[in-house]
């Protein structure tokens, strides 16, 4: 018999399932999906493919960071800032990619079902004050010290993002100026 049920407990929500038997099982895991359809298997699948994300992320850097949509916030600040003591137009383009950062708590706040607006100015406000960790707390509703509530996120996610999208618009000004020179 390779596959038997294990006993989880007083405390348990499933089953688990052990395979036993493998000749050479090496180090390797095998994870198997159950599921009462095909939407909820393809959810389960990408939810553990997430989970597998954020631990490769964490092994190639281990630092982690507040989550809540805290450093974008804090990042904007900063870079706006910073846009104030630029002139022309490199002054425009970083605040407008600062202003562009506040997208991913906004997102965040609307997912959450909660007033975007109102939750992103609060966070503002609150980093502004010096706040550095105050982040958008989903199980609330509400903005607080998203390190205190140990939401956290792997800093290279966080890096990763903000590389991709300075490359992308990097990328979309040179052709503009591709475009426009005769």
């Amino acid at each position: 018999q390779l596959a038997c049920p294990l006993d989880l407990g007083c405390h348990s929500v499933g089953k688990v399932v052990k395979i036993t038997g493998v000749a050479n099982p090496g180090k390797t895991i095998s994870c198997l999906i159950k599921g009462s359809n095909v939407l909820m298997i393809d959810e389960a699948d990408r939810s553990i493919h997430d989970a597998l994300c954020v631990i490769r992320s964490l092994v190639r850097k281990k630092a982690l960071i507040a989550g809540g949509g805290a450093p974008e916030v804090e990042l904007c600040l900063n870079l706006s800032n910073y846009a104030k003591t630029l002139t022309g137009m490199e002054s425009y383009c970083v605040r407008e990619f600062a202003e562009a950062l506040e997208v991913i708590p906004y997102t965040l706040a609307e997912n959450a079902g909660l007033h975007p607006v109102q939750i992103v100015t609060e966070l503002r406000n609150r980093h502004a004050s010096g706040e550095k960790a105050a982040g958008i707390n989903v199980r609330k509703g509400t903005v607080t010290n998203i390190l205190e509530e140990n939401v956290v996120q792997p800093l290279l996610v966080t890096s990763s993002a903000l590389t991709l999208a300075t490359e992308t618009v990097r990328m979309i000004m040179k052709i503009d100026d591709i475009v426009q020179t005769p």
